[in-house]
C-alpha cells in the first residue's frame, strides 16, 4: 500500500498553513506550520487518549478484586480466566482497554514522523529554515557548519534543551508513579525482569533527546512537540486515571 497521496496531502496542507503563518514567523514558517499542525492533530486524537486514561483507571480499580480472585482459584486456572473475564465483563471494560486507543494512534504518529523525517511527497517542506537552520539538516551538518555554537547549531541545543526538559520532568513523574504502586503481596510470584523495567522505564523519556540528534530538524521539531504534547496531556487527565475520581 503506497502512502504517497497521504504524503503529498499532508504537505499541500503544511504549505498552506506556513503561507498563513508567514506573516508572524517569516523563512520560520514552515518550521511553525510543523509545530502548529503537530498540535491540531493530538488535539483531534485527545479523545482517544481520555479513553485511554479511563481504561487504565478502571484496570487500576479492578486490581484488589483481580487479586483476591488469584488467592482464591490459584489451583484452577480455567475458573480463575473464567471469573476474571466475567468480572472485566461486569466493569464495561477488558484487559487491553487502556492500550487499544493507543494501538489506534500510532499509525498517525508513523505518517507525520516519515513525512517530517524525509520529505517523501510533501513538497519542498525540508528545503525550509528554522532560524537559518535547514529543516532538512541533521545535528551533524550543523556541526560541520559553524561548530556546536555556531547560528545553526545554536537551533538545535534549543531544541535539546527543550526536549530535555520535557524528558527531566516526566522522568520525575514517572519515577513518582512507579514509587506509588503497591508492592507485590507474600503470596504473589514475582514477574521475570519486573524489577528491571521499573528501574529502566522511567528513563526511556530521555530517548527522544538521542533521536532528536539524529533525525532531520522537521522531525526533531515534531518529536520535541509531540512529546511536550504529551507530557501536558497526561498530567492534564491524571486524575481520569486516579480510582475513585473523574
Amino acid at each position: 500500500m503506497s502512502f504517497s497521496p497521504l504524503f503529498t496531502s499532508l504537505g499541500s496542507l503544511l504549505t498552506h498553513l506556513a503561507d498563513g503563518l508567514d506573516v508572524a514567523f517569516g523563512a520560520s514558517s514552515t518550521a511553525a506550520a510543523i509545530v502548529v499542525f503537530t498540535c491540531l492533530v493530538r488535539l483531534a486524537l485527545h479523545p482517544l487518549t481520555r479513553s485511554a486514561a479511563r481504561g487504565e483507571r478502571t484496570r487500576a480499580e479492578l486490581v484488589p478484586r483481580l487479586a483476591e480472585l488469584k488467592r482464591k482459584h490459584a489451583r484452577n486456572p480455567e475458573r480463575l480466566q473464567r471469573e476474571a473475564a466475567e468480572l472485566y465483563a461486569k466493569a464495561g471494560s477488558s484487559p487491553l482497554a487502556g492500550c487499544l486507543p493507543m494501538l489506534a494512534q500510532l499509525p498517525v504518529f508513523y505518517v507525520m514522523y516519515h513525512l517530517f523525517s524525509s520529505g517523501d511527497d510533501g513538497g519542498n517542506l525540508l528545503e525550509h529554515t528554522l532560524l537559518g537552520a535547514p529543516l532538512g539538516d541533521r545535528w551533524a551538518d550543523a556541526l560541520g557548519d559553524g561548530g556546536l555554537v555556531g547560528p545553526h547549531g545554536l537551533v538545535y541545543l534549543g531544541l535539546f534543551a527543550l526536549v530535555g526538559a520535557v524528558a527531566t520532568w516526566t522522568y520525575v513523574r514517572n519515577r513518582k508513579a512507579t514509587a506509588a504502586l503497591p508492592l507485590p503481596g507474600a503470596g504473589d510470584t514475582p514477574v521475570p525482569g519486573m524489577a528491571a523495567m521499573a528501574k529502566v522505564m522511567p528513563l526511556l523519556s530521555f530517548g527522544t533527546l538521542v533521536t532528536a540528534a539524529v533525525v532531520p530538524l522537521a522531525a526533531g521539531l515534531y518529536l520535541v512537540t509531540t512529546t511536550t504534547w504529551t507530557a501536558l496531556e497526561r498530567a492534564y487527565l491524571q486524575p481520569l486515571r486516579t480510582p475513585g475520581r473523574s
